[in-house]
């Protein structure tokens, strides 16, 4: 088989990888998918980590147009939970063995925000401190494009991963889908300011974005290999109806079940050619199909960031329509989480970091 020529080689060319991504045949498919998470177990292993996400706040000075959030959407109620509220998730969050969490906000850079963010940043590794944990939990941070100076700060205030997605590597889509102050070169930047920095580097793209091709795709991967990243969260594009992008929503409809089988083989070549990389399953994968995270983990993810964000502010963190789990309360999420990755037959990693293995290798070799 054509398939099996190409998974097994050492490197990949832009041609392979389109090809890997193009594959619809049910038998191809289903290669690509035990292939790579064979991958994910001889470089990884088969237990899942978990990332407790606290969407701290919704203040965001961009104005994306994909995005629900984006600056200009007035029908958004914005908020910024109070630091008590932020220690005692995080607190919860270590209690039912979770590891790491990850803050997640809209875009600032001005200095009550970043002062914010380092001193919550200190607090949760200060309180959640226990036997288990010597050092607190892991603490993943995605507050967007800061200077490399704002990095040093939340590296040292105990952040040591921080995910940046770049959206997509096209700089002519990337300008498309952001306005003109929003600059695809100061993402790249910024990545390399991270690293530069210390941290474990995750970024992502979204997939089915309009106007993007497989070739984007393809590229996309390429990008991460260059970058040499040590996570990657990205999943399928979702439209927000209160966004410019909706105008799309017609394509969209017609397109949804192909941009989920995409992101699927997305996860699955990433695995392949990136190896030792943490690889998330998001949960944009769920709200498009019920079974959408575990069918990730299927196909190579060993992530999931399981939303702790307090009940009262869930429904004004919404980045596209149709979000899941907007109206649980947090107490059930480790259990249903755990419930969740155990009917893949793989197994949870309590108490556990989960760093990139990547990373090290890299740090170390």
């Amino acid at each position: 088989m054509f398939i099996d020529d190409i998974i097994n080689r050492e490197s990949f060319t832009l041609e392979d990888i389109v090809y890997l991504l193009s594959i619809s045949d049910k038998l191809h498919i289903e290669r690509l998918k035990n292939h790579a998470y064979g991958i994910m177990k001889q470089y990884t292993g088969e237990k899942v980590y978990l990332r407790g996400l606290i969407e701290f706040s919704n203040v965001c000075i961009n104005d994306c147009y994909y995005c629900g959030i984006r600056k200009s959407n007035h029908n958004v109620k914005r908020y910024t939970l109070e630091n008590d509220e932020i220690i005692d998730t995080a607190k919860w969050c270590a209690n039912q063995g979770f590891g790491s969490l990850v803050l997640q906000s809209g875009e600032r850079n001005d200095e009550q925000f970043i002062e914010f963010v380092e001193n919550t940043v200190r607090k949760i590794k200060e309180f959640t401190k226990s036997d288990i944990l010597p050092n607190g939990l892991g603490v993943t941070l995605c507050v967007g494009e800061q200077s490399r100076e704002t990095y040093l700060r939340f590296f040292n205030a105990g952040a040591h991963r921080y995910l940046l997605r770049i959206e997509t590597s096209n700089p002519d889509l990337f300008s498309k889908i952001h306005p003109d102050f929003q600059i695809f070169n100061r993402r790249i930047i910024a990545l390399k300011s991270l690293k530069e920095v210390g941290f474990q580097v995750g970024t992502g793209v979204m997939i089915g974005i309009p106007g993007q091709t497989i070739n984007d795709l393809a590229n996309d991967v390429l990008f991460f290999k260059e970058m040499d990243i040590d996570m990657l969260g990205m999943g399928p594009y979702i439209i927000h109806s209160e966004t410019p992008m909706n105008a799309y929503y017609d394509d969209y409809s017609e397109r949804k079940r192909e941009i989920y089988k995409l992101s699927l083989k997305m996860i699955a070549v990433s695995r392949i050619i990136l190896k030792d990389i943490n690889i998330a399953s998001t949960t944009a994968l769920q709200a498009m199909y019920p079974m959408g995270r575990e069918a990730g983990l299927m196909f190579g993810a060993n992530v999931i960031m399981p939303m702790l964000t307090p009940t009262h502010v869930r429904s004004e963190y919404q980045l596209y329509n149709g979000k899941p789990c907007i109206d649980e309360f947090t107490s059930d999420c480790f259990e249903c989480v755990q419930q969740r990755i155990e009917s893949t037959g793989r197994t949870v990693a309590k108490d556990e970091y989960g760093d990139s293995r990547h990373y090290f290798n890299k740090k170390f070799s």
